[in-house]
């Protein structure tokens, strides 16, 4: 099953969000810090209500920590960013991908999305608009990856 990794997101209630998109799916939450708020964050907390027991959740202190916890496991990692090369539809998502998703004011780094095996994007018709919210992007990620690896029922 696909795992949802957010490198150093900064809003809590994004990040309550997508931890409750996770919680629903039963889909691995990497957080890889330094964060922009604490774990125990009161906005938090009450964007992923009572679902916290629910989330399958690591925490990684640095990109470092998680590229060995990533080592480990194995997989690929798939950038989403507005740079990004293919569109997230057509992608061809494997079962051990490994989703990232940047901060949300600067997005995945250069470097970080050199590093990536491959990159996707979401479209956008409006080029006035730079980004969608990170909980919605990991939501239409998410699901269009487990709608193509058949998991949409579970």
């Amino acid at each position: 099953m696909p795992r949802v990794v957010l490198i150093q997101p900064e809003i809590p209630p994004n990040t309550g969000n997508v931890a409750r998109t996770c919680a629903a799916t039963r889909t691995e939450l990497h957080l890889v810090g330094p964060l922009g708020f604490e774990i125990g964050d009161r906005d938090l907390k009450r964007a992923g209500l009572d679902y916290w027991p629910y989330v399958p959740l690591k925490y990684h202190r640095d990109l470092e920590a998680f590229k060995r916890y990533h080592r480990h496991w194995g997989g690929r990692w798939i950038g989403f960013s507005k740079r990004g090369e293919e569109n997230y539809v057509q992608f061809q998502y494997q079962a051990d991908d490994w989703l990232l998703f940047g901060r949300e004011t600067t997005g995945l780094s250069p470097e970080l999305l050199a590093a990536c095996d491959a990159t996707t994007s979401i479209p956008m018709s409006e080029p006035g608009v730079r980004s969608l919210n990170l909980s919605v992007s990991v939501g239409i990620g998410l699901l269009e990856a487990r709608r193509q690896l058949g998991f949409l029922d579970q």
